[in-house]
């Protein structure tokens, strides 16, 4: 069945995301039309109503993204990607009003660094990654290479951005690692002419570019902390500002503004309002994760920044005072949980926290920080007093839902990192994996936390625990190729389950007489709870593992998810895909339906979070 085309083969719906790369460089834009923002997530690239948070999804580059720009008459969208080294990276030019491709540029090797619009829409300048080197200018009209270059001189380092001038669609510049040019665009002779601006001793490498409204100068922030400010009609150095106070980790964006004040963004998170060349600091604020993006919203009354942490801040100009509208995971999600019986609230887990999420606004309620931990796996309590979780330093730590205080943490109750955890439905008990392959029950009261029983019988770490409804048996499932149902009244081997793969995940049916698998071999097991004995196998996916699975609450279907980036919905006796949602650009991670079956939620590598509709099955 998995062999046969996903066009066939209904689709989910995809309801809303949570997710924002905020490491592309300018990546968070403010579309002219000043109702929707435009940012990259994974391969996708997503355009947002700032009014009622509604999405629209880009799909067509086939890895992540590496630029978004937004022409000045808001038309269109350039967007480029990174690929595999050898192979070509595409440029797409998207058509705004109709939300679909319009050109789809293939030249450059392994990446786009940066692109660039003429103030009239006429070209599109692109500059290739390293592994390339050349900048290309392109009719956007016509979709075709005008002429190209390289785009350094081979004595300088590499280029890394590219801004057109404001009211010429002739003229641009290049700047990077050493190198710092103007170029002029000969029509007529399909030719681009550089002329190289002196900067004298000056040795910077340039991050960001900025060219003022009347097009008299341009400015070039530096990974070093100053602005050089170089006249576009002579070519030469103005100034390098400031001298004393640097801005801390590089400048990362520039904006100027109508005012003559310009917006710098640093790499410490600092938005500063500058006045004047000397560059003097006016007001600042101090966000979290460093500047990658700031953008203005009509004339600069409001704008938005966005940075490397995956936050989107609002400002309004007049009280300068950041307002935090879009926050996600800046790193992969390894597990989702829901609270027992509800589905208004999820929780998810990834390096340094834990986040709790409102399902239906997507906003963030909570966030639980460990620094520098990775919390492999997070699951409620039943009776909603309690978070557990699983971290890489050996340690179980359990959190309020509300306030999200640490009320204890078991330690060392691992030696290789807990990366399975599960509780009984009494919430007396907490069953615990490892990654040597221990599976320890705990006992949990008032004031204290023991050990009961190690189950000594996995051979590598277990990826997946499962706790039958009335507490005395469990299921485990291992890399190491076996799944163990275990009697947690005599803390016993029951049955263990063979198989060529390393086991992902498992589930029990909702009747609880009998368990599917799924792992590293793409293929789905049914297997007999009573005797361990196999029922059959689904062939799950086509390439990748399937890392995650969750059956409906009726115990109809079920949902899986994998290395092959698509949800697939199963009916549970035909063994037949009935549904697939497409919409990942990462491998996803997990997947679970809600309680009360309104939505599927899944996770992925790339830190993405996609809500799902559930189908109405008839």
């Amino acid at each position: 069945m998995s062999g046969e085309s996903h066009e066939t083969i209904p689709q989910l719906e995809l309801e809303s995301v949570i997710g924002f790369n905020g490491r592309v460089p300018t990546g968070l834009n403010v579309h002219p039309d000043g109702e929707h923002l435009v940012y990259p997530l994974g391969c996708t690239i997503i355009i947002q109503a700032l009014r009622n948070r509604k999405q629209e999804f880009l799909h067509g580059h086939t890895n992540n993204v590496s630029y978004v720009t937004v022409s000045r008459s808001g038309q269109y969208i350039a967007s480029g990607q990174v690929t595999f080294m050898g192979f070509k990276a595409d440029i797409i030019i998207w058509d705004y009003s109709k939300r679909e491709i319009h050109a789809r540029l293939t030249l450059h090797k392994a990446k786009v660094e940066s692109l660039a619009f003429s103030p009239n829409d006429l070209y599109l300048v692109s500059l290739g990654g390293q592994d390339d080197g050349s900048v290309v200018v392109w009719n956007v009209a016509k979709g075709e290479a005008v002429c190209g270059s390289p785009a350094s001189a081979p004595s300088a380092g590499n280029c890394l951005t590219v801004k057109f001038s404001n009211n010429n669609d002739a003229v641009f510049i290049t700047a990077g690692n050493s190198t710092l040019r103007v170029w002029d665009l000969d029509l007529p002779n399909r030719k681009i002419h550089p002329t190289e601006c002196q900067t004298g001793q000056l040795k910077r490498i340039v991050t960001c570019l900025e060219v003022s409204d009347d097009d008299s100068f341009f400015f070039c922030g530096t990974s070093s902390g100053d602005i050089l400010t170089v006249n576009l009609k002579t070519k030469l150095l103005n100034s390098c500002a400031p001298q004393k106070k640097k801005f801390s980790l590089g400048v990362t964006a520039l904006k100027t503004l109508k005012t003559g004040d310009m917006l710098v963004g640093s790499g410490d998170g600092v938005v500063s309002l500058c006045k004047g060349t000397p560059f003097k600091v006016i007001k600042k604020v101090e966000l979290v994760g460093g500047v990658t993006s700031i953008s203005l919203r009509g004339q600069g009354h409001q704008f938005f920044t966005g940075s490397d942490a995956a936050q989107i801040y609002r400002f309004n100009y007049t009280d300068f005072k950041e307002e935090l509208v879009g926050t996600c995971h800046n790193e992969a999600v390894h597990d989702i949980s829901f609270p027992f019986g509800t589905s208004e609230l999820f929780a998810t887990c990834s390096k340094n926290d834990i986040r709790v999420w409102h399902t239906d606004t997507c906003k963030e309620l909570l966030r639980i920080t460990v620094p520098n931990m990775t919390c492999h796996a997070v699951e409620f309590m039943q009776d909603g007093k309690s978070i557990i979780s699983a971290w890489n330093d050996g340690k179980i730590r359990v959190f309020t839902p509300e306030s999200g205080k640490l009320i204890y943490a078991i330690n060392n109750a691992h030696s290789m990192g807990v990366t399975a955890i599960a509780a009984t439905s009494d919430c007396k008990k907490i069953i615990s994996g490892g990654g040597e392959g221990q599976v320890r029950v705990w006992e949990i009261g008032k004031g204290f936390q023991r050990l009961i029983e190690a189950m000594k019988e996995h051979k590598s770490s277990v990826s997946c625990i499962k706790v039958k409804r009335n507490n005395t048996e469990c299921v485990t499932a291992s890399s190491d190729g076996t799944c163990i149902i275990w009697d947690l009244v005599r803390f016993v081997r029951n049955h263990m389950v063979l198989s060529n793969t390393l086991f992902r995940c498992v589930c029990y049916h909702t009747e609880e007489f009998q368990i599917i698998t799924s792992g590293s071999d793409r293929k789905i097991g049914y297997w007999e709870v009573f005797d361990g004995s196999p029922i059959r196998e689904l062939e799950g996916s086509l390439s990748g593992s399937i890392n995650g699975m969750d059956i409906s609450p009726d115990g109809t279907h079920f949902v899986t998810g994998g290395d092959d980036k698509l949800v697939k919905m199963w009916g549970y006796n035909e063994g037949e895909v009935t549904h697939v949602g497409i919409g990942h650009s990462g491998s996803i991670t997990r997947i679970k339906v809600c309680p009360n079956a309104r939505s599927i939620i899944s996770i992925s590598a790339d830190g993405a979070i996609l809500r799902w509709k559930y189908p109405l099955l008839s």
